[in-house]
Order: structure tokens, then sequence, then C-alpha cells
């Protein structure tokens, strides 16, 4: 064991840790969840205090021998080493002075360790004087925040919406001459096909990417440099400059210093911008699920026109039933999705004067709502869209007995003719065709054109 000091006094600490006091403080206040920050996160706060160092080297203010031994350890970070000694509970006290202190003490006690001297020798290089040089949690936590959500878009969910999209475009076509019923009001309705869904579908993703995209751009507005409240007390000059290039050069994302860095601090709106624009696409996707349940509903009772992948038995009593069980998955974690967006925006409305300190809750919600929302679609795409089967004949079927095609009827001998036609169709069980035939209304050629199935779902 060490010991270590803080301004409460002196803890034991295991020889092992890379961790300090401050950390081992915040493990015994918060045994909450045993939830974990998003390696990604760790990944951007190590980025962020690499840029740091970077920028108070080159602003005068950090020894560069000193500035190198804290990049290095950055470094092993980024690179995924050390992740185990990130122990705070995610659920933790507001702005996330535990977590950013956990950051501090393991990379100060690493570099310690590198350059020859214990860990806990903190006059050398120490956590808050060094690591933290020119910064405080409040810039630097919700700094992190950002570089995690626009990393997490471009490695993770713009990937997985990608998929998704792709595999409803290849729906699309092999299903574009497949004639089904269309339902409005889960009513029959005119004729579409099963590709033109698939196809609404997938521009449902294109819109719903260029959605998060602008999101994306509220994103990018850095609060670094605020330091404490946002005047940027105790930074050299030119360090909030330097610290947003460095980054730009570490990332290669667009980030640019916010205008205002008091807003920047009080202000969690872009993130309730990002999480709403999410959250759309949840509801949609939730949606989608919905309308593939009910088009795989079966398969002897109900509109069987699809067939989804069997990927698990469906019952422990009933044998050979199938459910839609990644669809049922789907819309699970879609809903929690919905439900993190709410959070969020109270997070949002939680902040008092100079800081919004409720970024820990919103930094875990968009973070795990990324994540387990990314991986739902790459295995709903794969596990689910890739293998969906259709029945022609019976969508067809369904197509030619709906009374709805009296709406082709209507330019020809009008809408109260056609609706007469339409409601003797649905009392005797008849076809519209056979009911028009038999009044004279139409000669059997023109009306065979008129009532083409194919024409009337591409609105011809």
């Amino acid at each position: 064991m060490r010991q270590e000091k803080d301004s409460l006094g002196v803890l034991e600490l295991p020889d092992e840790a890379y961790y300090g006091i401050q950390t081992l403080r915040a493990v015994q206040n918060y045994p909450i969840s045993g939830l974990r920050p998003h390696p990604t996160f760790i990944r951007a706060y190590a980025l962020l205090k690499k840029a740091c160092a970077r920028a108070n080297e080159r602003a005068g203010a950090l020894k560069p021998e000193i500035s190198k031994l804290i990049q290095e350890v950055c470094d092993e970070i980024i690179e995924g080493q050390l992740r185990d000694q990130f122990v705070v509970d995610v659920f933790q006290a507001g702005a996330g002075t535990s977590t950013n202190m956990n950051v501090n003490e393991v990379i100060a006690n690493r570099a310690l360790e590198k350059s020859g001297a214990p860990r806990g020798q903190f006059d050398k290089i120490s956590p808050n004087d060094h690591v933290n040089m020119s910064q405080s949690t409040n810039d630097t936590y919700p700094t992190a925040m950002r570089l995690s959500a626009l990393l997490m878009l471009r490695e993770r969910l713009y990937p997985a919406m990608e998929t998704l999209r792709k595999s409803f475009l290849e729906k699309s076509n092999e299903f574009a001459d497949a004639v089904k019923s269309g339902r409005t009001h889960l009513q029959d309705a005119v004729p579409i096909t099963l590709g033109q869904e698939f196809g609404a579908w997938r521009e449902m993703m294109i819109r719903h990417t260029e959605r998060i995209e602008a999101a994306e751009r509220d994103i990018q507005m850095l609060g670094i440099g605020g330091s404490a409240a946002g005047s940027g007390l105790n930074t050299p000059a030119g360090y909030k400059k330097y610290v947003v290039e460095e980054l730009h050069q570490l990332t290669g994302l667009d980030v640019k210093s916010s205008i205002d860095l008091f807003e920047a601090m009080q202000s969690l709106a872009p993130f309730v911008h990002l999480m709403s624009a999410i959250k759309n696409l949840a509801l949609d996707i939730i949606k989608i699920s919905a309308d593939l349940r009910l088009m795989c509903s079966g398969p002897m009772t109900g509109l069987a026109e699809i067939t989804l992948p069997a990927v698990q038995p469906g019952s422990s009593i009933m044998p050979g039933k199938v459910n839609p069980s990644i669809l049922e998955m789907v819309s699970q974690v879609a809903m929690h999705v919905v439900g993190s967006e709410t959070a969020v925006s109270y997070a949002s409305q939680g902040g008092q004067l100079e800081l919004n300190v409720m970024m820990p809750m919103v930094q875990f919600n968009i973070a795990f709502s990324i994540e387990i929302f990314s991986n739902t679609m790459e295995v709903m795409a794969r596990k689910c869209i890739d293998g969906i089967v259709c029945d022609r004949e019976r969508m067809r079927h369904y197509a030619e007995s709906s009374g709805s095609l009296v709406t082709a009827l209507a330019p020809e001998i009008g809408y109260l003719k056609a609706a007469e036609i339409g409601k003797e169709s649905l009392k005797t069980r008849r076809s519209i065709r056979e009911i028009v035939l038999e009044r004279n209304l139409m000669d059997e050629k023109h009306l065979s054109t008129v009532l083409d199935v194919e024409k009337m779902a591409n609105g011809l």
C-alpha cells in the first residue's frame, strides 16, 4: 500500500493502482451502478489532455520534459492501455470532477513511473498542477463529451445507419415489382409495391443522417479554455487557440472554439439537439419494426406477406413457433433511446448560474445510446432485413381483392358511384371487377387497364 494526501486528509491506496486519492474517494462515495465510463469517452479525455499538454508547452507554461511524459501516457490510454484504472461510477457528483481527477491521477502516476519516480510523488509531476494545468473540470469534461460524441458518431452510429440503409436499398430493388395492398389507418388502401415500402425506409435513413449531421455541427463548438467559469482564469496567452488547433490535428475533427465560453459552460443545448436527432431516428425505427411485425404476422392467421429469418425458437410451450425476435429487441432498444433523450432534456434545464453540473448523466446516456443503438441497427440489418422473403402470390391476392381499387374508377365513373361499388363489394364479398362488369359500367378490356395493380402501384 501507499499513502496519498489531498485537502481532506490521507488515504491508503494499493501500490499497483495508477489512480489516486480523489479517485478512491469517488469510488467510496458513489457505489451506484457498477457502470464505468465508455472507452471512447476515456480516449477522448486522453486526446484532450494530450492537446492541453501541447498547448501549455507552446504557451511556455509547461516544461517540455513533463509535457512529453504526459503525452506519452495519453498515447497509451488512447491505444487502449490502463482502461482498468478508470473506476469511477458514471453516476457521480455533478460536473464530472471525479472522472477528471481519475484521468489526471492515472496520467500523473504513470508519468511518474515512466520517469523513474514512485507513484504518488506529486511534487515532481502533479495531477492538478501539471496534467490539469490551465484547465478545470468545468471546461474539460464538456469538451471531452463533445469529442466523444463526435468520435462515436463517425465510428459507430453513421456506419451502422449506412449498413441499415444499404439493406433497405437492396430489398427495395429486390421487391420493386412485388405488388401488395397499401394500408392507411390499418385499412385497405390503393396498391403499392413492397419495394416502395423499403424504399421509404431507405430514404428515412438518409434524412435522419442529415438531421444528426446538423446536430453534430452544434457539438463541434468547444468551451475549452474557459477554465472554471468561462473567463479563462489561470490560462496563459494563446492557450485557448493552441488547444483547439492541437485537438484538430490529433483527431481530424472540425472543432472550433465557442464564440462565448460562458455560454458553453452553462448550456447543454447542443447535447439535447444531438440526442433529440437520435431519438427522432429511434422513433422511426420503432415504426419500421412494427410495420415488419405486422407484415409477418401469422403465419396462418395474420397478413403473412413476408417471412423473417428464424433466429431462435419462439416459445417454451408451443412447438415450432417462431417469433419476430430481432424486431422485438430493436423496438426495446429504440424505446430506451427515447427515454434517454428525456433524461438528457431534464438535465439540460438542471444547471444553475455559471455551470450545468448534470453532465455525467448526459455523457452516459449519449454514449450508451449511441453504442446500443449502433449495435442494434447492425444486427437488424444482418439478422433480419437481409434475410426477408415475401409471398408475392399472397400479396397480389390482397391487392386485387381490396375494395380500395375503386379509387382508380373514380375518374371514370365518378366518386359517388365508385363508393357505391366499393360498399357493395365489401358487403357481398364480390370483386370490384365483377360488379362493374355486371352493371355494364365499363367494357372488360378498358376495365382491365384501369384496374391494373402494377400501374396503380406506380401511379400510372
